[in-house]
């Protein structure tokens, strides 16, 4: 079966969104395949792993946001280029990566992130 880059990027951008701004159990039954391999070191492997950690994530940072900048599919990959504001003033740069499978729902996450500097050498933005 042939991946549908715009609704797996869209799929992409509904999971996390509706994981980060407080239901990642409903993200999970709506977005994730029978299986889910996480290689964030800080999360565990599996569905229930991920609804914990973002369970917790929403009760001890309930005012962070996100920003979805870009999303580019290839494949049964989708990579989303985000921009977070957590309480403090911190803001991060974000890549997150999903790997879907053939009835197009997300069964693995790659991410890395970064803080954004207040001043670069270049002069250009993270963006």
């Amino acid at each position: 079966m042939k991946a549908d880059l715009e609704a797996n990027k869209q799929n992409a951008i509904a999971y996390y969104r509706t994981a980060y701004e407080g239901n990642p159990r409903k993200a999970v039954q709506q977005y994730v395949g029978e299986q889910y391999i996480q290689h964030n070191p800080l999360v565990g492997d599996g569905k229930e792993s991920f609804i914990e950690y973002f369970e917790r994530m929403t009760s001890e940072y309930p005012q962070k946001s996100i920003d979805f900048i870009r999303a580019v599919a290839q494949g049964d990959l989708v990579a989303l280029h985000t921009h977070q504001v957590w309480p403090g003033g911190e803001q991060y740069v974000t890549m997150d990566f999903f790997r879907f499978d053939d009835n197009g729902k997300i069964v693995e996450h790659w991410d890395c992130i970064q803080e954004i500097p207040e001043i670069t050498k270049n002069g250009n933005s993270m963006y």
